[in-house]
């Protein structure tokens, strides 16, 4: 026993005399040369060691090395592809008799890696995978053989009679990585981008098995004009298994700023994280982007699957204050209470917003989407009342005058130097077409539900509306709503395959106040009553000349019990007949309206006019039929009404015009839309006239003369010698 002790010692010391004459008879700085010329050999890239290499055996196993370089080809603009100022391990001896790995600080710092790729396509590193694919080949094929006859002793070895080794039977600790001063530098010539990674630094303390662990890291960087930089800080614990792992004291804090964009904080904060269970998060956003002041803060559960297949945010509620002059409200409050899932495997995202909040609008719903190349998207939004004229700050106040008022308020150059840009402004070219391209990238079903809605001043309930995107192709399926105490449905299609855009209108409205609505939008009351409208219209372009020119269809309009505003066509009569007559117009108080029991017409729209040739309108007093046309591009009319009197004008205050019953009498309505002219053409009364007075004298002549002249044709001859006369 004694002697075997003594061999084993002997061997020990023997070992140790030459690792000791190794370390200090042999530099390793000798195999400068030899690693310099393996690398060129292998890559065909320089390699520089400035710095000095050490090693050590004992009592732990190590290695460091000094300033080291590889040179990139001559060809790009960075000298070094690689560089490193320090990089230094060390494994302690004695515990590995026991199977326990213990490392010391592993330490890495001043590295720098420069991937450069020119406007060729070609890249400084594909040096490097050119080469290693070649020595790839080349030892498996070398190594073919040798591997052959062994194939019994790796099957051996998996059955578990090797002696390979298992985590299971050692202890593994870890003193401490540190990484510091270190960057990455990404430049495409090719594409025109540009990224950098600069203060890389990385710290990890007192690392072993089932225990907690520290992490700390930050670094800086530019992508293009984008800066950015971010630190965090984490605790982990890693299971013998190196499988299961927990996260604990995680955060995370961020900025980034950009010509249009300065976010100077964002944080994502994680009490504690594992897998299958519910892990408390917080994030925070303050900063400025596209011109307004943000300030997000929120906060969730976090749940994902231990095989993770699934992720769960809920509840997932955000608070925020957004502020900026583009904003319609300033400042806007958000609030938000929602749920997020997301099944990876499938690929399948809902979204349930349980409310949404923006100061005074609140809207719940429900989204789903499959993601794919053109992601599948479905969902439904309900909002209990939108004022969208409040929201946009469109509202105007009673004593607010209107944009006409203030307009003629304002000084303004003479007419004739107006007229001049208002004809031209129909032939503008420089409207261009929007871009729906990415209509064509979307497939989108949804349905919007609000009880209560308000825009450009009308009011509606209960709006209902399901449409569609798919393919390029716009549908509006289904639109219904009340208003004005009646109805509307509507369906439309819009089809952005080609550009400019065609589309086709249909909607009926039924039953609706029309004078209400009118003052309510246009703040105009020239006409009321209950209207019926169907709309049957179609066209292309989306511009707004495009559209006046390439309107075609028609519109159906029935308007019942009503009247027409700012004309009363009775006592116009009444007037005009007096004049002619050379009477004295007697001043009348009668309202400047026109009853109608119903008023009818089909409004043909043909590429910049609308016509039409069945007006009808009916009264006690009048019938009124009308055609002509309007031009919606110059904005003018050019329209005629032939009104005839049925019943007595005293109807309407007047005096009885009895001699005027049963006459057409032709009213001219001509010029711009906004100050139209109405005209009387009384030669045509006069005609009438006449006609009826001799009918009349005819009538009575033939009564008094009709037993004295047998002969037809004395009495045919009589009759026409009198209208002679008067014609």
């Amino acid at each position: 026993m004694k002697k075997l002790l003594l061999v084993l010692g002997i061997v020990i010391l023997t070992i140790s005399i030459a690792l000791l004459a190794l370390v200090t008879l042999v530099d390793p700085n000798q195999f400068k040369p030899l690693l310099v010329e393996q690398v060129k050999k292998n890559t065909g890239l320089d390699l520089v060691v400035d710095g000095d290499i050490q090693w050590q055996f004992f009592p732990s196993l190590g290695f460091s090395l000094g300033k080291t370089e590889l040179r990139n080809p001559d060809e790009f603009e960075n000298q070094n592809l690689f560089k490193v100022d320090t990089i230094g391990i060390d494994v302690s001896v004695i515990p590995l008799l026991q199977k326990k790995l213990e490392i010391g600080n592993v330490n890495l710092s001043g590295a720098e890696l420069h991937i450069e790729t020119l406007k060729d396509g070609k890249r400084n590193i594909d040096v490097l995978s050119q080469k290693s694919s070649v020595t790839e080949q080349q030892t498996v094929s070398s190594s073919a053989q040798s591997t052959a006859p062994q194939s019994d002793n790796v099957s051996s070895s998996k059955d578990g009679s090797g002696t390979g080794l298992s985590t299971d039977d050692w202890s593994i600790n870890l003193a401490g990585i540190t990484v510091s001063d270190t960057s990455v530098e990404i430049q495409d010539r090719k594409a025109g981008t540009y990224t950098k990674l600069y203060d890389v630094s990385f710290q990890l303390s007192e690392f072993a098995f089932d225990q907690w662990t520290k992490i700390d890291f930050a670094m800086k960087g530019q992508n293009n004009q984008q800066k950015f930089a971010t630190q965090g800080r984490a605790e982990f614990k890693l299971q013998q298994d190196l499988v299961s792992y927990t996260l604990r004291d995680i955060e995370l804090d961020a900025s980034l700023s950009d010509p249009q964009t300065k976010i100077e904080r964002a944080v994502i904060g994680l009490d504690t994280f594992a897998f299958g269970k519910a892990n408390s998060l917080t994030y925070e956003v303050v900063g400025q982007a596209s011109g307004l002041d943000l300030d997000l803060k929120g906060s969730s559960t976090l749940t994902i699957d231990p095989e993770m297949t699934k992720l769960l945010m809920g509840p997932l509620k955000l608070k925020a204050t957004l502020q900026g002059a583009s904003l319609p409200q300033s400042p806007m409050n958000i609030d938000m209470d929602s749920t997020l899932s997301f099944d990876i495997t499938q690929k399948h995202l809902s979204f349930v917003l349980k409310k949404l909040a923006a100061n005074d609008l609140l809207f719940d719903g429900k989204t789903d989407a499959t993601l794919s190349d053109i992601p599948k998207i479905r969902f439904s939004l309900h909002s209990p009342n939108i004022d969208l004229d409040e929201f946009l700050g469109l509202s105007r106040s009673v004593n607010e005058p209107s944009h006409d008022e203030v307009a003629s308020e304002t000084p303004t150059a003479p007419k004739s130097s107006q007229s001049k840009p208002e004809q031209s402004q129909p032939e503008q070219s420089d409207e261009k077409e929007p871009d729906l391209s990415a209509l064509k990238t979307l497939d989108v079903e949804g349905k919007i539900a609000i009880d209560a809605f308000k825009a450009s001043n009308a009011r509606m309930q209960n709006v209902d509306a399901n449409f569609s995107i798919k393919e390029g192709i716009v549908k509006l399926s289904s639109f219904s709503s009340n208003l004005y105490q009646g109805s509307i449905k509507a369906n439309a299609r819009l089809d952005a395959r080609q550009s400019p855009a065609s589309y086709v209108v249909k909607k009926q409205l039924k039953g609706v106040k029309v004078q209400p609505l009118l003052r309510d939008v246009l703040e105009n009351d020239k006409l009321e009553g209950t209207g019926n409208i169907n709309v049957d219209i179609s066209g292309k372009s989306l511009t707004v000349n495009g559209i006046k020119k390439n309107l075609a269809g028609t519109v159906s309009i029935l308007f019942e019990d009503g009247a027409v505003n700012g004309i009363n066509v009775a006592q116009l009569i009444r007037e005009n007949y007096a004049k002619f007559k050379g009477k004295e117009v007697e001043k009348q108080n009668e309202p400047l309206k026109t009853d109608f029991s119903a008023l009818q017409a089909t409004l043909k729209l043909n590429k910049g006019t609308v016509s039409t040739n069945d007006l009808s309108i009916q009264s006690p007093l009048l019938r009124i039929h009308g055609e002509g046309k309007a031009n919606y591009l110059q904005q003018d009319v050019d329209f005629l009404l032939r009104t005839s009197i049925v019943g007595s004008l005293s109807g309407q205050g007047g005096k009885d015009i009895d001699e005027l019953r049963d006459i057409t009498i032709p009213i001219n309505i001509s010029g711009k839309w906004a100050d139209p002219k109405f005209k009387l053409v009384f030669d045509e009364v006069l005609k009438q006239k006449a006609q009826k007075e001799i009918d009349r004298g005819l009538k009575k002549l033939d009564e008094k003369l009709g037993d004295k002249i047998k002969d037809e044709k004395t009495k045919d001859a009589v009759n026409k010698l009198l209208k002679g006369l008067f014609n």
